[in-house]
């Protein structure tokens, strides 16, 4: 008589996480929590290099586009404490600027995991783009558009009263335009994401392109100060551009994201 077979235990699939490596719900909790903790170290550590060259920073870095606007920019401190305030502002958000690539890094360890091994092998890729993406935001905010406003805020001269900004008012028009720029080229990427998944389509974007103009408008609008509406369109272009980038983005995931699925049913 044959010998029977023992039944071949059914072996995990190469798309998936085998269950034996599934995390129950504390282990989950345990990786999120050490995620977050080897965040804030980065930050950390990024805060330690900005104070430690606070000086070439502030100087070089910070200070540099009021010394080039017509008239140039003078700068002044009107409470007690705003210095050492505009001190740890600046080393604050610069560590977050500096661990911002670690940080990436650390927040798709924690989800790759859950991916499946054909999606693993594009993090790196994820991972660069975000950063790249962030960096391009901010380097056209500082060369471009922030001249531009700074340019416009000191030329505009009412009589004999003259433009003496305060400290912590420059300081946060910097901060808003320089972080609010590196979050904005990164519609693109997050474009391709949603329509990878099936959430977004170039359809969808295209149909509701006009509310999403007078969207961008109003970002232009609070990026231009005093309302110029000459500023406005210099800002308004460059953002429009990327919206028009992210409807392309968008088109190419979902093909791939249908030619994905043909693949699997075949």
């Amino acid at each position: 008589m044959a010998e029977e077979k023992e039944p071949v235990e059914n072996s995990p699939s190469s798309d998936g996480p085998s269950s034996d490596q599934e995390m129950s719900v504390w282990e989950h909790l345990e990786e999120l929590r050490w995620t977050v903790v080897r965040a804030v170290i980065g930050i950390v550590v990024g805060m330690i290099i900005c104070a430690v060259f606070f000086d070439q920073i502030i100087n070089v870095v910070i200070t540099l586009p009021t010394s080039q606007t017509n008239p140039p920019m003078k700068l002044m401190n009107t409470e007690v404490y705003g210095q050492l305030s505009v001190w740890m502002q600046i080393v604050l958000w610069g560590g977050v600027v500096i661990s911002f690539p670690y940080t990436i890094v650390q927040i798709w360890k924690f989800i790759s995991p859950g991916l499946k091994d054909k999606e693993k092998k594009y993090v790196r890729q994820i991972s660069f783009f975000t950063v790249f993406s962030f960096l391009c935001g901010m380097a056209f905010a500082y060369w471009v558009m922030l001249p531009m406003v700074l340019d416009f805020a000191m030329g505009f001269v009412i009589g004999t009263v003259q433009n003496i900004i305060e400290v912590h008012k420059y300081l946060s028009v910097f901060l808003e335009i320089i972080l609010l720029s590196g979050i904005v080229f990164e519609l693109p990427l997050v474009a391709y994401f949603l329509g990878r998944i099936g959430f977004l389509t170039p359809i969808f974007m295209r149909k509701y392109r006009r509310h999403a103009i007078v969207a961008l408008l109003a970002i232009a609008a609070v990026l231009s100060p005093g309302g110029n509406p000459l500023l406005q369109l210099i800002l308004f272009a460059p953002l429009w551009a990327l919206f028009e980038i992210s409807i392309l983005t968008t088109a190419l995931a979902s093909r791939q994201r249908r030619r994905a699925e043909a693949l699997a049913m075949s």
